[in-house]
Order: structure tokens, then C-alpha cells, then sequence
């Protein structure tokens, strides 16, 4: 049973070295959209946090209907946490959100709180 295990995962990593390195990016997204994360999303204006998204499992590039172009922003849903505690407490909703490429200042990361 282990020599078949070691096969396969021989075969997987191969088979992901003769990708490109979008396809390459574009499983790991698939993976990690089926894993799931726990991501903050924190919003600055100038030096100060104004916002925190909680459980955000990935941010988005939008694309044009064609589905070809990237647009100048990302997207996903999270939880606002209005008193920055990294959890999320009775009355924090889960919100869509977008943020621009350019204009809005952003760090996201894994939730330090876990």
C-alpha cells in the first residue's frame, strides 16, 4: 500500500512540474479554496486599521464578463470585525467586500488569533 501511495504522489509531483506556472497557481488556489483558510483582511487609512474582515477564505481578482482581463480590483466575503478582536461575536455579519489594487491600503493574512 505504501509503495502505491509514493507512486501516485511521485506521478502528482511530475505531473505539476510540467505545468506552467499559472496552472501550477491556479491548483494551489484550488486546493486552498477546497481546504479553506481563516484570513484577516485589515483596511488602513494613513497609518490607522479602519476595517478587519475576518474568516475570509480568499480574496478575488475580478475579470471582465469575457473572462479574459483582469479588473484593478479583489473581492471576497468575510466577517466584519467590528471590534478587532479576531473572532467573530453576536452581531458581526458576514459581508461582501471589494478593495482596490490601487487606492485602498490592505494586508491580508492568516488569523493570528487561532
Amino acid at each position: 500500500m505504501k509503495k502505491i501511495t509514493a507512486v501516485i504522489l511521485i506521478a502528482l509531483l511530475f505531473g505539476l512540474g510540467g505545468c506552467t506556472q499559472e496552472s501550477q497557481n491556479k491548483i494551489g488556489r484550488s486546493l486552498q479554496n477546497w481546504t479553506g483558510t481563516d484570513g484577516v483582511l485589515d483596511i488602513y487609512m494613513g497609518e490607522k486599521l479602519v476595517q478587519r474582515f475576518i474568516k475570509v477564505d480568499k480574496l478575488s481578482t475580478a475579470v471582465e464578463t469575457d473572462g479574459a482581463t483582469p479588473r484593478d480590483y479583489r473581492y471576497g466575503y468575510g466577517y466584519l470585525d467590528l471590534n478587532q478582536n479576531y473572532k467573530v461575536d453576536e452581531g458581526e455579519k458576514k459581508l461582501y467586500f471589494e478593495v482596490s489594487n490601487y487606492s485602498t491600503p490592505y494586508v491580508f493574512y492568516e488569523n493570528p488569533g487561532k
